[in-house]
């Protein structure tokens, strides 16, 4: 089995449907699976064998997602390469997985890159695409990078089999089917974008490409001109999107059936906003790059459900468990960690990280949460964010609850303070809707929480450094603190 399979059968069945609609361009089914084959055909001659890292530094577009399957379809192995990343960063990236051609955009100084511009698509008839190609559902497929181009970058490596068990996943609790068009509204380097646009192509549905960057009403117009049915936003975006004033009780995205969102965690408020303003039917999916989805939050989810991050989706197993891998009582926090077929064995080449995070066929994200008696998973923050006070343990997300449910605070971080007196203080940075008193935010907190638990000093922000994903940079908040 390769995932590429599936196209040969969707261009016999659907040859006629659009598969890729780019603007006023459509690529149907009965030319997709073709075009990946002599592309697939073509990588083979220019020397590329199974096993192969592949990189991948095009912007997102058509070519994009061919050449997201024709890796798969020659058997080779798929690095994904921000486009947007320095010359620097991206020779770094395909130097350090050993990624020797690389299919890049004109101009890109990578070594070893392939030019993928009008030169290319010339030479594709040439290539026959009946060549015999590889068929092994567990040889690895992508590398789906855990962390950004600084630091020792780490790539949890998927194979065909386990690929394809996150995309039935995404059939079945998510409902992607065969009928949706996907709007691609999100970098296709990323996880999400790009596991949600290969999965609408191998279930023979359409996707629509708008990619970023774009303004908010443009989106709307777009989701509304291509008639789609499901896309996905980073929370960043659904914000801008609720400032957008509707007339009367009609959606936003009054043609949407589905409207997800990952990366980060939306705040109860927020979630109810995107439900009666924008889509009625949003879910709040919360995964990793190395596991896939863990949980969603649906919209039956009730109101006190909505500090959660839903319940688990199929195929996959969640626990909560303590320091010796030891499984805890309902209610506890402690370390998350969760399995399924969907879910990446280790790290491509990395032995010593994939011990500390993978154990006994469990993945160990660097969460912690807690479960609840109905099933449903709470975060508690990073374990490398975990406060300890004077040697107690303090978790950043019930302080950030907290301060959310103070009527002027619109978001909430709370981060360790280096202190050589208890070890760490705890540090409070807010964003504000209005003018709001510090020493009466302190007060708000010692209502509900221990005193050990109040911030040493709470910082009133304008905004939070970002990252595209919409996830706050906290390293950079956390390097405006002078140690105590």
């Amino acid at each position: 089995m390769n995932l590429a399979d599936m196209l040969i059968h969707q261009a016999r069945r659907r040859p006629d449907h659009p598969a890729i609609i780019e603007e006023s361009r459509v690529i149907t089914h009965g030319e997709f699976d073709p075009v990946v084959r002599r592309w697939a055909a073509r990588l083979q001659a220019l020397g590329a064998e199974p096993g192969d890292v592949i990189g991948i530094a095009l912007k997102d577009r058509a070519e994009h997602l061919i050449a997201f399957y024709a890796v798969a379809r020659m058997g080779g192995i798929i690095l994904p390469v921000d486009w947007r990343w320095t010359a620097g960063e991206k020779q770094r990236i395909t130097e350090f997985f050993g990624a020797e051609r690389t299919l890049a955009e004109p101009g890109d100084e990578i070594p070893g890159a392939f030019t993928i511009d009008g030169a290319w698509h010339a030479a594709l008839p040439a290539f026959d695409p009946e060549v015999s190609f590889p068929s092994d559902a567990d040889a690895p497929v992508v590398l789906s990078l855990s962390s950004g181009t600084t630091g020792t970058p780490k790539g949890p490596v998927l194979s065909h089999r386990q690929f394809l068990s996150r995309w039935v996943t995404q059939f079945v609790t998510l409902t992607f089917s065969e009928h949706d068009r996907y709007l691609s509204a999100t970098p296709l380097y990323f996880g999400g974008g790009r596991s949600f646009t290969m999965s609408a192509l191998y279930a023979g549905s359409t996707v629509v490409m708008f990619p970023p960057p774009y303004e908010p009403a443009q989106l709307v117009a777009a989701a509304a001109d291509y008639r789609a049915t499901t896309t996905l936003l980073v929370p960043t975006m659904l914000r801008r999107l609720l400032e957008i004033t509707v007339e009367g009780d009609e959606k936003l995205f009054a043609g949407l059936r589905l409207l997800l969102s990952t990366g980060a965690i939306l705040h109860g408020d927020e979630r109810s906003a995107v439900i009666d303003r924008l889509c009625a039917g949003f879910i709040n999916y919360y995964g990793s790059t190395e596991g896939g989805g863990v949980s969603v939050l649906l919209p039956h989810h009730g109101e006190e459900k909505s500090a959660s991050v839903g319940s688990t989706v199929f195929q996959t197993d969640v626990e909560i468990v303590g320091d010796d891998h030891t499984a805890l009582t309902v209610g506890d926090i402690g370390r998350i960690r969760y399995r399924g077929p969907g879910v990446a064995n280790g790290f491509f080449r990395d032995e010593v990280a994939s011990a500390q995070s993978f154990h006994d066929g469990w993945f160990y994200p660097g969460d912690l949460g807690r479960l609840d008696d109905d099933g449903f998973l709470y975060l508690a923050g990073r374990a490398d964010d975990l406060i300890l006070r004077g040697g107690v343990n303090i978790y950043p997300a019930e302080i950030e609850q907290t301060l959310l449910t103070h009527d002027g605070v619109r978001d909430a971080v709370v981060l360790g303070w280096p202190s050589r007196e208890m070890g760490e203080e705890i540090a409070a940075f807010v964003v504000c809707d209005a003018q709001v008193d510090r020493d009466a935010l302190a007060e708000h907190c010692r209502e509900t929480l221990a005193s050990y638990k109040i911030p040493r000093e709470i910082f009133v922000v304008d905004a939070f450094p970002r990252s595209a994903l919409g996830k706050v940079a906290k390293g950079e908040l956390k390097a405006r603190l002078t140690p105590l």
